[in-house]
């Protein structure tokens, strides 16, 4: 396999999980955002969808992100009639983000990373001595 490929490879990785960082990153800062207004809704967890797309270039499988979405699953409620996002009945709706969930794919996401970058670090490696060899 061509070296440069494999940097192009893991580069795609690192970048694709980098993205999932930043989101499991605003998740977690939102995780306490209510609506505005009574009866609003809050923050809504947002998720990323990953997609294979072939470098015509090279033609080599790249990983990308396909989608940046929301998770469609129901808020909880909780009841805070002195809330000023209470709805009539004094429930508010909170964020559907659960932390522990976050900080799963938040480690995840690290180990893969660092998986990309243990591949980078190793072909870049192999290119110094490939290069020290015809000097």
């Amino acid at each position: 396999m061509d070296l440069t490929k494999a940097l192009s490879i893991s580069a795609s990785g690192m970048d694709a999980q980098g993205t999932r960082l930043r989101v499991i990153a605003e998740n977690l800062a939102n995780q306490d955002t209510t609506g505005g207004a009574p009866g609003a809704n809050p923050y809504r967890r947002k998720t990323v969808t990953f997609a294979d797309t072939v470098d015509s270039r090279s033609g080599t499988k790249l990983v990308t992100v396909a989608e940046v979405g929301e998770d469609p699953s129901a808020f909880p409620l909780r009841y805070d009639p002195s809330n000023p996002a209470a709805n009539a009945q004094g429930y508010v709706k909170l964020p559907n983000v659960n932390s522990f969930i976050e900080m799963m794919d938040m480690r995840d996401a690290e180990r893969s990373y660092d998986a990309n970058l243990s591949v980078m670090q190793a072909t870049r490696s192999m290119l110094t001595r490939t290069i020290d060899l015809l000097k």
